[in-house]
């Protein structure tokens, strides 16, 4: 393996992984032909926010990456952006969906992505921090997407067919997000001082939140691997922080997120119940 070719290593064990997932280019359903009765033995209510907290990590994660358009460093990373996070709409979709039928409320998408307040979203903070540069956009796109593959690859095979369904796909998705990721990590680490420069503080800036994502399901082993194996082909320090205290999980946000579910929202609250 090179060390230049790092991203694609992390996908060897991946039979598609020479594929560029994106955002309806299968168009397959993924839940076609599964039973959505919850099975005997699975808590309701914890298969409800277990949906709900993974639905609000990818619906704010594609808010972020939507706000790139036209501002990436050139179109092909702006249409790369742009998938990702139609990768991660879509996700989002089907968790709310699971989420409304086990819940006992039957809402649905909708309801869940426009209709509630900051304080109810159970999403990890660092999905919601404001975008910076680009060097720190691959950064946690890098962080974020190696923890939800791992965590997806686990839900696979969860007693819930729904949940399994849904992250049986998305670990297709998940695996070139990381490549994504990994692939630029490197190129800006081993750039020039100045591209070095700015990926060593977007994982600086990046770090201190990490410790929320291993708060509830523990796939740190796998993704400390990862984050060791890049940054070591870019030529930089993993850096050690100490983790910020509160948790997204429990609705303890930073201060960027209600900004970012006003815009989100605006339209759907502007005219609640149209359909278009």
């Amino acid at each position: 393996m090179s060390d230049d070719h790092v991203y694609l290593s992390l996908a060897e064990d991946h039979e598609d992984s020479d594929a560029r997932w994106a955002f309806g280019t299968g168009f397959e359903d993924p839940l076609h032909g599964v039973s959505t009765a919850v099975p005997d033995g699975v808590d309701t209510a914890e298969l409800a926010a277990s949906c709900l907290a993974l639905g609000d990590d990818a619906l704010v994660s594609a808010q972020r990456l939507a706000e790139w358009t036209t501002r990436a460093p050139e179109l092909e990373e702006e249409v790369a952006l742009a998938n990702i996070g139609l990768d991660l709409l879509g996700q989002a979709r089907l968790l709310y969906a699971r989420c409304g039928q086990v819940d006992g409320t039957g809402r649905g998408e909708d309801a869940y992505a426009y209709f509630r307040d900051a304080g109810d979203f159970r999403n990890v903070r660092l999905a919601e921090l404001p975008g910076g540069d680009f060097a720190f956009c691959v950064a946690r796109l890098l962080v974020l997407s190696s923890w939800r593959l791992a965590h997806f690859q686990h839900l696979a095979t969860t007693a819930d067919p729904v949940l399994a369904a849904v992250a049986a796909k998305g670990v297709k998705e998940l695996t070139y997000h990381r490549q994504y990721a990994a692939e630029w990590v490197v190129r800006l680490g081993d750039g020039t001082d100045e591209s070095h420069r700015r990926m060593r503080a977007g994982l600086e800036r990046v770090m201190p939140y990490v410790g929320e994502l291993f708060a509830a399901h523990d796939a740190r082993t796998e993704v400390d691997a990862v984050l060791r194996q890049v940054t070591g082909a870019a030529g930089l320090p993993l850096p050690q922080a100490t983790p910020l205290p509160g948790s997204g999980r429990a609705g303890e946000h930073t201060e960027h997120l209600a900004p970012l579910l006003a815009e989100l929202q605006s339209v759907a609250r502007a005219h609640p119940g149209a359909t278009w």
